[in-house]
């Protein structure tokens, strides 16, 4: 295998895992690569730290399965560890610039508002223009059904008039009135950039990392809608 001992002690576990990826065969075996880490230590004197070395050989094996770049292998016999190098492990050995679509998905990992369902599902497709109009076409939505508010009234203009500092109604009265104005100014920014273009014309988005922080923007400003429709429940 190509990774040297001070590339298992010292690289990052991204670039780490990264650098077993490209060392393995397209149907590698743990239990295979393990033993020969062992052996490359040689017989009689070990490296010292050869345990703590092995460990994270593990860790980056385990990280290349939880990122589906490394996954069990369809022909293994009952009992056996051969896996196999997935269709996403291969296209990132094909093109380096592949990993954005890891990093991408590693952003997106967690719990997301529910509303941003139909999003996540066109970025797992990898329609990336799709999902970052549908992720701000969902706050569009909610803002308008929690502010009440006509549906005349659409993308820029809603949102302005929602979190209008003097009587908006999703305005928090209690915030001073610079980040009042602030709110409003981030709302409508996020859907004059990110929704209206499409809504309007073709825009090549390509970019998985972007997507991904357009959904995770939504994210943030429907968490911002949820709590302004706390305060009107109250």
């Amino acid at each position: 295998m190509g990774l040297s001992f001070d590339d298992v002690r010292s690289l990052p576990l991204p670039d780490l895992s990264l650098s077993l990826l490209r060392s393995l065969g397209a149907e590698p075996n743990f239990n295979n690569l393990i033993q020969g880490f062992k052996r490359r230590g040689g017989s009689d004197q070990p490296p010292p730290d050869l345990e703590v070395m092995l460990a994270r050989l593990s860790d980056a094996w385990a990280w290349l399965e939880a990122h589906a770049l490394v996954g069990r292998s369809p022909k293994n016999p009952q009992g056996s560890n051969w896996s196999r190098v997935t269709s996403m492990g291969r296209a990132l050995l094909e093109d380096p610039d592949a990993i954005s679509k890891v990093w991408a998905n590693d952003r997106l990992s967690g719990a997301l508002h529910p509303a941003l369902s139909s999003a996540r599902s066109n970025f797992a497709l990898g329609d990336y223009e799709t999902a970052s109009f549908a992720a701000m076409k969902a706050v569009e939505v909610e803002v308008r059904r929690v502010s009440g508010l006509s549906n005349e009234l659409l993308g820029v203009a809603l949102m302005r008039k929602a979190f209008n500092p003097k009587d908006g109604p999703l305005r928090d009265p209690e915030a001073e009135g610079g980040e009042q104005q602030a709110i409003a100014d981030l709302f409508a920014g996020a859907i004059g950039a990110y929704k209206n273009p499409a809504s309007h014309r073709t825009v090549q988005f390509d970019d998985a990392v972007e997507a991904a922080e357009v959904i995770q923007l939504a994210d943030l400003l429907l968490r911002v809608v949820q709590r302004a429709h706390s305060r009107r429940d109250h």
